[in-house]
């Protein structure tokens, strides 16, 4: 990576229906996120955290729509001051780094990433984040955030989740393995590219992350790259919101990560997401996530 890297803080926890994961942030930078990447010769720009509302000071079914959507107005709020941020990011010829707070925030990372250009996205994730308000089980928006970058049910032609540059054969889906029946039937149904954990243990980590990205990369004018913390099994990262058994291990999540280095020329963003030091051990799940960036910018054993 030979431009610098600038952390973008979002302390969001509106999408998500467990508390503590907007301390995420905190947790990944006092993990040594600084100093890991410096280590790795990448500069590092702190830009501090973007406001989030609280909770307790917001009602959460204040604007219904068609189903169910907890906080809605205010995480769109959020996702456009990130929307702003990653644009003014790459303004400056950095990298965004946004670290999560919840996975909602992905909606205005994608489309500051964009910022009008075709984006191709490589989702790392346990779910498939392809709920809309009308199939969502819990309402929670940490859930349809992907959903809501594609535009589909409720999000089309919302300004500020609808990415139309964002072509659903340009995105990929990797580590799936907790689906709920909506968002599962609209997976198979859709163009993105859905590899499970199944496909990981039958085709090995590296050959389906280099397709996914090689799907990406695809025509498009840059990559972003998003990495919530539950795609990892629970026994490597302990510190999630929604833990499922099954996930990928320690090395194979730093291959993976090793292999979107390979693609820095495209990389137009990255964002770590989930990260719940409430439910931690020791800081352990923001430690490897701090590993983890250094391996996606170019860190290597030699």
């Amino acid at each position: 990576m030979d431009r610098p890297v600038r952390v973008i803080g979002v302390p969001m926890d509106l999408g998500a229906d467990r508390r503590g994961v907007d301390m995420g942030p905190s947790a990944i930078r006092y993990a040594g996120l600084a100093e890991q990447l410096e280590d790795a010769g990448i500069e590092c720009v702190d830009w501090g955290d973007l406001e989030v509302p609280s909770p307790e000071q917001r009602d959460p079914d204040a604007s219904p729509v068609d189903g169910r959507a907890k906080y809605l107005d205010e995480v769109a709020a959020v996702c456009r001051r990130v929307t702003d941020a990653v644009v003014q990011t790459r303004e400056h010829d950095q990298v965004p780094l946004v670290l999560g707070g919840d996975h909602s925030i992905g909606i205005g990372t994608a489309a500051g990433a964009a910022d009008g250009d075709d984006l191709g996205i490589v989702w790392f994730d346990a779910h498939g984040d392809f709920n809309t308000p009308a199939t969502t089980p819990s309402g929670n928006v940490h859930g349809m955030s992907l959903a809501a970058i594609l535009g589909r049910g409720h999000f089309e032609g919302l300004d500020w989740a609808h990415t139309p540059s964002v072509d659903p054969e340009n995105v990929a889906l990797v580590g799936l393995r907790n689906l709920d029946p909506g968002e599962r039937e609209a997976i198979r149904e859709s163009e993105v590219a859905a590899y499970t954990m199944s496909d990981v243990d039958e085709r090995g980590v590296t050959a389906v992350v280099d397709e996914a990205l090689e799907r990406a990369t695809d025509g498009t004018d840059g990559l972003h790259v998003s990495l919530d913390l539950d795609w990892l099994d629970p026994t490597e990262a302990p510190g999630v919101g929604t833990p499922v058994r099954g996930g990928v291990a320690y090395r194979e999540a730093h291959v993976a990560m090793e292999h979107v280095a390979r693609h820095a020329d495209d990389l137009r963003s990255l964002e770590l997401v989930e990260v719940n030091p409430i439910l931690d051990r020791h800081n352990e799940t923001a430690e490897l996530a701090c590993e983890l960036a250094a391996s996606a910018f170019g860190k290597r054993i030699l």
